[in-house]
């Protein structure tokens, strides 16, 4: 009886250890998977770290599928100029978070990499500027503060106007449209930003008047003071709705100050920006 009892506490023994060596490791990748589905890039990533198990789910296309936004497809065709069967999900959705330029490189296209929000942005040379060619009034000039590398700076105008247009594929949801613009010239002086508001005038005596409209019908109008001289502004057009039936939408920003009384200048145009209105106050407060 002796032996028996010994025997019986070896293979309980023999269990315990047996559970004991059971890890992460010999958790079913399908299992993983199906959990990464619910969490946000980032935590993917990092989890994949953790051995070879979770790295491997990590790379399942089903996976990234659900990050990436709808219209991934016409992305990758539009802006990276592949053939989205090409392309693993998971690098589809790294890449498309890089930004990419497209339309001569005056526009750039970005995935938020928490959400796979979808971003956009134009530069002011993408735009109609009145007197944009003459170097009287208007001037490019390169900065490090600028995603383009370069901005359109105003001198003096009696007519200020700024028009863009962009037909894109946005997924479904709401977006709000900025103007990033800045009273004064920026520059560097010996590794040391500074900026000159020498020029800076008229901006405090009438509003300067912001329009958006879409395909869709929408019209929106709103006026506003700038302020802050030295400093980059995000000035609010407006917001649009997209919905499943608009795969394709044409959208027109203007900004403009056409009251020829008097003239006004002193002003770096960088771009307009495209968010997720969700981003609104989390990124311009």
């Amino acid at each position: 009886m002796g032996a028996g009892v010994s025997s019986d506490l070896d293979a309980q023994k023999g269990t315990t250890n047996f559970q004991l060596k059971t890890g992460l490791n010999d958790v079913p990748e399908s299992c993983i998977s199906s959990i990464f589905m619910y969490l946000d890039p980032p935590e993917i990533c990092k989890l994949a770290r953790l051995n070879k198990a979770f790295r491997g789910a990590s790379l399942a296309d089903f996976v990234w599928e659900t990050k990436l936004p709808s219209n991934y497809r016409y992305l990758v065709e539009k802006v990276l100029g592949r053939n989205p069967d090409s392309l693993c999900k998971k690098e589809t959705f790294a890449r498309l978070c890089s930004p990419n330029r497209f339309d001569g490189g005056n526009k750039e296209v970005w995935l938020d990499k928490n959400s796979g929000k979808l971003c956009l942005s134009v530069s002011a040379k993408a735009m109609k500027i009145t007197g944009i060619d003459d170097r009287r009034y208007w001037n490019h000039i390169p900065t490090e503060e600028s995603r383009f590398e370069t901005v359109a700076y105003l001198q003096q105008i009696w007519w200020f106007e700024v028009v863009g247009e962009l037909e894109f594929e946005f997924p479904p949801g709401s977006y709000s449209v900025f103007f990033r613009l800045h009273l004064g010239k920026p520059s560097k002086r010996f590794g040391r930003r500074v900026c000159n508001l020498d020029q800076v005038h008229g901006w405090n005596t009438k509003p300067v008047r912001f329009q958006l409209s879409t395909s869709t019908g929408l019209q929106i109008s709103s006026e506003c003071y700038l302020y802050e001289p030295g400093n980059w502004i995000h000035y609010h057009a407006g917001d649009f709705i997209i919905d499943d039936s608009n795969p394709t939408t044409k959208i027109k920003f203007s900004m403009m100050q056409i009251d020829c009384t008097h003239t006004k200048g002193g002003l770096c145009v960088d771009s307009v920006f495209i968010y997720p209105s969700e981003f609104r106050q989390m990124r311009f407060k």
